[in-house]
């Protein structure tokens, strides 16, 4: 698709400029601005695995340094609350946020002592979906994400995910025996994959329909520049021209079971929640090893180094690490044109109420690109809704933005001290890590 080629490369100079960040000697976040609506995203890092196309913050599992972690990161979340900032919802990503379930509990526990926490979003592997966890996680987590990204055994060994979290039918039966624990149950999949066939994908859909999930967000695979080598070298590359025609078969596909929640999600409620607190919220706020915040128009990193995250906060400072440079007015245009679009629908008057000029004004290139793309189901004085070519569109400028903070993790992850690399690579002892100097401290009991 010639749009989404022309798409993809005006995206990837914009991203890069973006999430162009830089060291900062900040101690807090800035403070909320009055009535603002906010989302708090907590992240835990740790994995009994790694899966190599990941790019997110994550380390191999070692008890004693994620009971460390977790106790300062409820400590950073008192700091968040003591900048008198207030949520309404909480999402809790990783990493493998389930890893420990207690430390889990007592942080989703103080996010509604200290906050008014109307909803919980957390994400898990199919193997922790235990009876115990399922039990214990049903009254405190109204949204659970399951990153089961295919049931296809082949794919799952290419993946890396077949010794790790199962074979295709024990993934399919922890789904099934999750359902109806979670107003909303969330199964994750991957297209795009190179060794991915249709018939591969089809397959996948017909078993997820068969799961009775309520919800799936199908992603095209984003691997970061060193992920994306990685695949090429052992699997193959990354077609795009192929991701379009697989978005609209995914599309087709589940279309007598669900509809589209945002541009990637598909729900069987209309107007439930979704995957991506983005589409509800302007700015939010990270808190954790590697988290992002995106405040008054500016994005804040955390370290990525855990010793780094541990000593901030033992010092009374937040975990910040990195500032970018704030978005100028267009920016903040473009941002809202990408994520209400994403959610399928852009408010105009609301548009113009905020930036004070109608968006076809404003954003002349843009709407005239989508429009001349066939992008648009309604457009009118009210709305602009989206047909299925819309729809992949935004896609592919999601794919994109995520794909930039995706170099911004790899810059991270390359600046981390040697034995916290170690942590990135399977098959470690990670019972004989030291992190940095601080041996005695960080080694096990």
């Amino acid at each position: 698709m010639l749009a989404e080629r022309a798409l993809t490369a005006v995206m990837r100079r914009m991203s890069r400029k973006y999430v162009a960040h830089e060291a900062t000697s900040m101690e807090m976040l800035p403070a909320p601005a009055t009535a603002k609506k906010y989302v708090l995203y907590t992240h835990v890092p740790f994995c009994e695995r790694l899966c190599t196309y990941c790019s997110f913050n994550r380390f191999l599992f070692r008890e004693d340094l994620a009971r460390r972690y977790f106790a300062s990161m409820r400590e950073e979340m008192r700091m968040v609350a003591d900048l008198g900032y207030e949520f309404g919802s909480l999402y809790v990503g990783g990493g493998t946020p389930t890893i420990l379930l207690d430390e889990l509990n007592a942080t989703i526990d103080l996010a509604h002592e200290l906050f008014d926490i109307g909803e919980v979003s957390a994400e898990t592997s199919p193997n922790h979906l235990t009876p115990e966890v399922v039990e214990t996680l049903g009254g405190r987590v109204q949204r659970m994400s399951v990153g089961v990204q295919s049931f296809d055994d082949r794919l799952l060994r290419v993946m890396d995910r077949y010794e790790k979290y199962g074979n295709g039918q024990s993934l399919f039966e922890s789904i099934a025996g999750a359902q109806g624990w979670f107003p909303s149950l969330n199964v994750d999949m991957i297209f795009n994959f190179p060794s991915q066939t249709e018939r591969m994908l089809l397959a996948d859909i017909d078993l997820l329909k068969q799961t009775g999930c309520n919800q799936t967000t199908f992603y095209p695979l984003m691997a970061g520049p060193n992920a994306a080598k990685a695949l090429a070298d052992t699997v193959g590359r990354i077609d795009f021209v192929r991701e379009g025609e697989y978005y609209q078969l995914i599309t087709e596909a589940l279309s007598d079971t669900f509809e589209p929640a945002s541009a990637w999600t598909f729900s069987k409620e209309k107007g439930g929640m979704i995957d991506e607190y983005i589409v509800d919220y302007d700015e939010y706020v990270g808190i954790g090893s590697g988290a992002l915040s995106f405040i008054g128009g500016r994005v804040y990193g955390n370290t990525f180094s855990l010793q780094e995250y541990d000593d901030a906060i033992r010092s009374g400072r937040m975990g910040l690490a990195t500032a970018g440079q704030p978005y100028d007015r267009r920016a903040l245009m473009r941002y809202r044109f990408v994520t209400e679009l994403f959610g399928l629908r852009l408010d105009k008057r609301r548009f113009e109420r905020d930036f004070g000029e109608p968006i076809e004004r404003a954003l002349r290139v843009e709407t005239a690109f989508m429009r001349a793309a066939g992008a648009y189901a309604v457009d009118d004085d009210h709305e602009i809704t989206l047909t299925p070519t819309g729809r992949y569109l935004l896609v592919v400028m999601m794919r994109e933005m995520l794909s930039g903070s995706n170099e911004l993790r790899d810059e991270a992850r390359a600046a981390l001290s040697p034995a916290e690399r170690m942590l990135l690579l399977e098959g470690t002892d990670t019972a004989t890590l030291a992190v940095g100097d601080r041996s005695s401290e960080y080694a096990p009991a």
